[in-house]
């Protein structure tokens, strides 16, 4: 995995990991990235503070987020963390299918009627999100990234 830190129009400046720099690029050209503050797709590399070798080829370090008390969370409570979070994502989709990029595609052939209701996550661009919108298709986005189910978050 490597983080960028993503700059929008809007001068919001937030961190975003990606498998690799190609991932990225694919990402951003195919505009699936947009700001999670105000939701422009006017998104760039913002200039970040270079990761310092250490000694010899190590690379430093980042360092862990301190709590209040000024120590940084114990592995213990970052696993309950993180455990906790999947069980809600897995609550979240129960009963919903994964159907990748043709999210924009079934949502919309769902609301004109031709094909059954039903619960459903995907992809879809910013762009296709808004027509949806504006087509008056009710559609949110979830508040934590999705990915395929063969694939981890």
């Amino acid at each position: 995995m490597i983080v960028f830190d993503l700059k929008c129009g809007g001068g919001h400046v937030f961190e975003a990991w990606f498998g690799s720099s190609a991932a990225y690029e694919a990402q951003r050209s195919g505009g699936l990235l947009a700001c999670p503050m105000c939701g422009s797709d006017a998104i760039e590399k913002a200039v970040m503070a270079p990761n310092v070798a250490a000694k010899g080829n190590q690379r430093a370090e980042t360092p862990v987020p301190a709590l209040p008390s000024g120590q940084p969370p114990s592995p213990e409570a970052i696993k309950t963390a993180l455990a906790t979070l999947a069980a809600a994502q897995a609550k979240a989709l129960e009963g919903s299918q994964w159907v990748g990029s043709s999210f924009a595609t079934r949502a919309r052939a769902m609301h004109d009627g031709d094909e059954p209701h039903a619960q459903i996550h995907g992809q879809a661009t910013l762009e296709q999100a808004k027509e949806l919108i504006d087509d008056g298709v009710a559609v949110a986005p979830l508040p934590f990234p999705v990915v395929p189910p063969e694939a981890c978050n």
